[in-house]
């Protein structure tokens, strides 16, 4: 859970050495920003404050191993192609290629983000003609005075919430092409907000809450331009954006708003420096995880609103909040250094998020919970919180999720590695990847990160350079472990290596200079006392659920789809197939916490999606008791947990467990029995 202190913006720069070696082998809690900005990559200037990571261009940072293979069944699947499929992204008749079109509103800029982001970093040529086309498109719809795109009126007022969504489309693509007609774009543009009068400014709910995501593309302008009417633009979208600072109550209770709303304080606090800001975004995060989230996966129980009463491990997320908090983490960690953001956003990327998608990616569901035991497209309001069938996997049951999805995946691929400060590197979440950087004095160098982790402990960086070269590489160590060891080209590094802190190895690189991280993995129970005294079982970062028999039937997309479902004419819903899935095998297990809990690992085959039952690499076996009284209930959901006086069967069975991300039925929050009555 969260920090219950938070450090000062003083003490989040400090750092210690705990164990030195010939190679300067240290452990810092964060990055030493006083060491200035980074010599090649824009990070934050003067007056803001420094930049803990600077993340590098879109584009530079090559995934491999499992996450490249979520990508790749992303960009084939539904993400690839809604291009082809939604009503939204039709050419003809669309408002953002003309203006009086019908098509005009979020769904573009959400597709475009995440498709545009894949096409930089497979450099698929095909996609990057449709990206280019949709930017060039949505530049020459600039006016003379700045605005651009769709003239969507809301309340009397121009809606900005899908410029927001544009702007950060621009920077990734300028990052890719260093287009200098992003800058002179972005710049007109807010010019033009500069001058929008207060009283029309961020008045829609969706804008208002949100106007964080502008002052991030504030900031990301402001340090390649130091323009300083900038600085003043900062402060208006602030006092017009909802107030996410406030102790005991959020302006909203949406989940996306939530995963969204909490880094603006933060954000804010770059310009203002007040700490209380920084300490608002600790508490957006905290409040509602305290209130909602008494459950694994990272998120908090808001189906799409949060609701008195409805904070069971039964409620879920929208598949754009897993996304949007993905981003949020991210950005929260380059602004604090802190590693609780990276461990979050892993926390989501490994157990909430695979499992809101079919293991193809060709359709996706609105709502996935950490228990979850149907999946079917009927209505169960008010036990969730939208009415339709939002707990099918349907690649047309959702406008938002449907064109949004596709961010989560190529923007923590785009985080994995980030530069810092001293011009070193850092590997701040991890997975299989490859990166070339400017490091030390210049020199270019790559990077390469190999291993399966999360399904396994071991994760190993190859250093490629030309020339030898001095710079520091920055590794985290989870809170999770407290035995991390390294070796440098085989020589192990004597020390203890802190959990929640950073390993800082500066060292004068050579060409194929190895280190390896290993970060050992235990089983962890962590145990949920607002939410019936429930436990979740840990693994490394994973968090582990029942294995439960799917049952998948197919149903037409079109009959099952929510009632704004839009198909471009022509679609063939049969290549776009929807599915229901139930259990076919119990459920209602209490988990026997007296019981050893064992682990069987096979390999992680190449080319195939772990994020399923079938394919999963770890496999625990556990002990339980059936819990006769525990049901799906009158809303045709998953009962609540039951209470521990419930009667327990007295048989104890054999279950199995994997990891929750790979289970699209799960039980991740259990009751509690015993081996022993």
């Amino acid at each position: 859970m969260i920090r219950e202190i938070i450090l000062s913006a003083v003490a989040l720069a400090a750092c210690f050495s705990c164990v030195s070696v010939a190679d300067k082998v240290t452990v810092v809690d964060r990055p030493d920003v006083t060491a200035g900005r980074n010599s090649y990559y824009a990070s934050n200037k003067a007056p803001l404050q420094p930049q803990y990571f600077i993340k590098l261009p879109a584009g530079t940072i090559k995934p491999a191993g499992w996450i490249a293979k979520q990508l790749e069944l992303q960009k084939n699947g539904l993400m690839g192609n809604l291009g082809d499929i939604s009503a939204w992204l039709q050419k003809d008749g669309n408002a953002w290629l003309s203006q009086g079109g019908e098509f005009g509103w979020e769904e573009v800029p959400y597709w475009l983000r995440g498709y545009s982001m894949t096409a930089y970093i497979f450099d698929d040529e095909q996609m990057l003609d449709e990206t280019r086309f949709w930017i060039e498109s949505i530049m020459a719809s600039q006016r003379e005075d700045g605005y651009f795109g769709p003239e969507t009126m809301k309340r009397g007022n121009l809606d900005l919430w899908p410029n927001m969504i544009v702007c950060w489309i621009m920077q990734e693509y300028y990052e890719y092409t260093g287009d200098e007609r992003v800058i002179d774009f972005m710049s007109r543009y807010f010019r033009w907000v500069a001058e929008y009068p207060d009283q029309n400014f961020l008045k829609d709910y969706w804008e208002n809450s949100r106007g964080g995501d502008m002052m991030w593309s504030v900031v990301w302008l402001y340090n390649r331009t130091g323009e300083r009417s900038l600085l003043a633009l900062a402060d208006k979208i602030h006092r017009n954006t909802a107030d996410w600072t406030k102790a005991t109550e959020l302006p909203n209770w949406h989940n996306v708003n939530i995963a969204q709303g909490v880094r603006e304080p933060a954000t804010y606090w770059l310009f203002n420096k007040n700490d209380d800001l920084l300490r608002a975004s600790y508490n957006v995060q905290s409040l509602v995880r305290r209130a909602f989230g008494q459950v694994p996966g990272g998120m908090f129980g808001a189906d799409e609103n949060a609701r008195i009463g409805f904070f069971d491990p039964r409620q879920g997320t929208e598949t754009c909040g897993f996304a949007e908090q993905m981003a949020s983490d991210q950005i929260m960690l380059m602004i604090t250094g802190d590693p609780y953001w990276a461990e979050n956003c892993e926390d989501v990327a490994f157990n909430s998020f695979p499992a809101a998608f079919m293991p193809d990616y060709k359709s996706l569901r609105y709502i996935t919970s950490p228990n979850q035991t149907v999946s079917d497209s009927k209505n169960h309001r008010p036990g969730i919180d939208n009415s339709g069938p939002f707990l099918m996997m349907n690649p047309f049951s959702s406008r938002c999720c449907q064109h949004n999805h596709g961010l989560g995946w190529p923007y923590m691929i785009n985080h994995l590695v980030m530069a810092t400060p001293d011009n070193g590197l850092a590997a701040v979440e991890y997975a299989a990847c490859s990166v070339r950087a400017k490091v030390g004095d210049g020199a270019e160098v790559t990077l390469k990160e190999m291993g399966d982790y999360p399904f396994d402990d071991r994760i190993t960086f190859t250093v490629s350079t030309a020339e030898n070269v001095l710079f520091p590489l920055y590794l985290r160590v989870p809170t999770w472990c407290g035995a991390a060891s390294v070796k440098i080209n085989g020589k192990k590094v004597p020390g203890r290596f802190l959990p929640g802190k950073y390993i800082r190895i500066e060292r004068t690189w050579e060409d194929g200079d190895r280190v390896e991280l290993t970060v050992p993995m235990e089983i962890r129970m962590r145990r949920w006392q607002a939410n019936k005294n429930s436990v979740s079982v840990d693994y490394g970062p994973l968090t582990l659920s029942l294995a439960i028999k799917e049952k998948y039937v197919q149903k037409d997309s079109k009959e099952t789809a929510i009632h704004d479902s839009r198909w471009q004419a022509g679609a063939e819903a049969s290549q776009w197939p929807s599915y229901e899935i139930y259990a076919d095998s119990p459920w209602n297990y209490a988990l026997a916490t007296d019981a050893d809990i064992t682990v069987e690992k096979k390999s992680l085959e190449e080319g195939v999606n772990p994020f399923t039952v079938e394919s999963s690499p770890l496999v625990f076996k556990a002990k339980g008791r059936r819990v006769p009284s525990w049901k799906i209930d009158s809303y045709g959901l998953t009962g609540v947990l039951p209470y521990d006086f419930e009667n327990r069967s007295d048989s104890v069975e054999d279950i199995i467990l994997i990891p929750m991300g790979a289970a699209r039925l799960r039980i991740s929050a259990f009751p509690t029995a015993a081996v022993g009555l």
